[in-house]
């Protein structure tokens, strides 16, 4: 056994001695390495002794070593992320905020793939590295999602039976996280391919109603109320009339949800005392969320269930069911439980709150794309009268999910506008992630998905809305595998993305056989920083229904 002496090059008071054995490879010295020092990935790790150019890259080379050895990480230093200047209370505030999406890019561009922010007294780290993100997200030794803690961006929303809200290592995730996904697999979802087009094709009246009156409309609104009906349908069965006239109101639940995820996040920036207030926000968020969680329980109690309503197996439930609240209701694992009451209310809250509120803000930037990247409208109108459609037409699964430049302009639109942005972790305990960045215990690291997903180190053009990009699929396999995550990754991932993508194309199409869309928009599009996810505030766009449709092309029958 021979005892060796590394140092973290950047930070050489950081020492370990580490004991290596006679046979050890030099895998065994990085694993023993990245142990001892806290790295969370041994294949960036460069062990050198004096001088840059003295690589030492065999296990017996380390062995015959005299000196101390220094560690580099990803070929670099290892040091902590740098932060702006901060000013007295406010910290960062005004570096960030109110264009967080573009002044986060800008300190990246500054001070590298890992930042730190203090915010109002809260600290953050974000990354717009894929390799950093790959490894927050993995939920391991080194990073968990852990929602209790004060600084998570979703604590205001905590919940430890909620598969979406609670903590890793709560009871509830693994119980949870058995029951749900089955509901939402790519056979389940194609069950609710009727009653999405159906919702969908409910808002043709009022917006047919808004042409004849040469009225434009805001986008989120309108997109709001269509994905309410939707999610509202896929999880609880039950029809909202969103659409029954041109001013019809949002559903009482899908209001409240609405405004409950706008103050949880208003009360996540504010700072730590803010919470032991009697009035304000926060008490709002309170009286909010007991009478959507009582409302949405009403809902569930009186759903209808498909067929003679018996319990089912998972699998079985999950295709024979009228809905998913029915399923979560009925589907029983292969001992015989059944997912517990008091899990199921939370969770249905859970999937219907952030099923609408995301994809309300999909379909708003998927209109937003159609009016501001030119050709794009004609040529998707063309793929889908080559592929079938009619004004009759009533997709299935398979078909709507064939359709390659529906496909590739849905992704292009999730990559330059993803809605996306709270997936924050919890570093358990120090860890050097790829890059060199030391990470301090207790922290929370969010990958800054916009920024990931037009890193110029990893994308070509990435400025540039190209959903041709996804037709290479050589380039695809090139790509670092966590370079786009629409819907995050890892163990913590959205169970709801098949859900999300059916219906984001299903919408398109129906939208786009029937209109032509411009944007009418009085001045530059924004995006509300005070919201949980990324959403247009002021994109105005006017639908205009067809009259004539192109011919189909040679490539049709090709």
């Amino acid at each position: 056994m021979s005892p060796k002496e590394f140092f973290l090059s950047g930070l050489p008071d950081h020492s370990s001695t580490v004991e290596l054995l006679s046979d050890d490879t030099i895998e065994h010295v990085l694993d023993k390495i990245a142990a001892a020092f806290g790295i969370a990935k041994t294949n960036g790790i460069t062990l050198h002794g004096t001088g840059d150019v003295n690589v030492l890259g065999e296990a017996g080379q380390v062995r015959d070593y005299s000196g101390k050895i220094g560690v580099r990480v990803s070929g670099k230093d290892v040091g902590e992320p740098w932060s702006p200047r901060e000013l007295p209370l406010v910290g960062n505030h005004f570096e960030i905020y109110p264009d967080h999406m573009g002044n986060h890019d800008r300190l990246f561009a500054k001070y590298g793939g890992v930042i730190k922010t203090v915010n109002m007294g809260t600290t953050i780290y974000l990354t717009n590295d894929p390799q950093v993100s790959e490894v927050v997200l993995s939920e391991s030794e080194y990073f968990s999602k852990i929602t209790t803690d004060p600084s998570h961006p979703l604590f205001h929303m905590k919940d430890s039976t909620a598969l979406f809200m609670c903590n890793t290592d709560d009871p509830a995730f693994a119980v949870a996280h058995k029951f749900i996904p089955p509901s939402m697999s790519p056979k389940a979802v194609r069950r609710y391919v009727p009653c999405m087009q159906a919702a969908t094709e409910q808002s043709f009246a009022v917006f047919d109603e808004l042409d004849s009156l040469g009225k434009a409309f805001n986008a989120y609104h309108y997109m709001f109320k269509v994905a309410g009906q939707i999610i509202y349908r896929v999880v609880l069965g039950l029809d909202v009339g969103h659409f029954k006239s041109i001013d019809t109101k949002p559903h009482e639940i899908i209001h409240l949800l609405g405004e409950y995820m706008h103050l949880m996040k208003k009360t996540s920036l504010s700072p730590p005392w803010y919470k032991y207030l009697p009035f304000g926000d926060i008490r709002r968020l309170e009286r909010v969320r007991t009478r959507a969680w009582g409302l949405v329980q009403d809902a569930i109690d009186n759903c209808e269930a498909e067929g003679d309503g018996k319990d089912l197996p998972i699998k079985e439930a999950a295709l024979q069911s009228s809905c998913i609240a029915d399923y979560l209701k009925r589907a029983v694992d292969d001992h015989g439980n059944k997912l517990p009451a008091d899990y199921l209310l939370t969770n249905t809250v859970a999937l219907i709150g952030a099923g609408f509120v995301t994809s309300a803000s999909l379909l708003s930037w998927l209109l937003y794309a159609l009016t501001q990247y030119p050709g794009t409208q004609d040529r998707l109108l063309q793929e889908l009268v080559d592929y079938g459609a009619t004004s009759t037409t009533s997709w299935t699964y398979d078909d709507i999910m064939a359709v390659p430049y529906l496909d590739h302009f849905v992704k292009e639109t999730h990559r330059m506008h993803n809605p996306s942005f709270q997936t924050a972790r919890n570093a358990r305990r120090d860890v050097i992630v790829p890059g060199g960045w030391k990470i301090p215990a207790g922290a929370i690291v969010i990958p800054t998905f916009p920024s990931i997903h037009k890193n110029k180190d990893h994308w070509d053009n990435p400025d540039r809305f190209d959903p041709d990009r996804w037709a290479d699929k050589d380039a695809a396999r090139k790509r670092h595998r966590m370079a786009y995550t629409p819907f995050a990754a890892g163990p913590r991932g959205c169970i709801g993305y098949n859900v999300a993508q059916l219906e984001a194309k299903l919408v398109l199409a129906n939208l786009v056989y029937r209109y032509r869309f411009s944007d009418v928009s009085k001045e530059p599009v924004e995006y509300d920083p005070e919201f949980l996810v990324i959403r247009p505030t002021n994109l105005y766009i006017r639908a205009v229904k067809r009259t004539s449709w192109p011919q189909k092309t040679s490539k049709a029958s090709s």
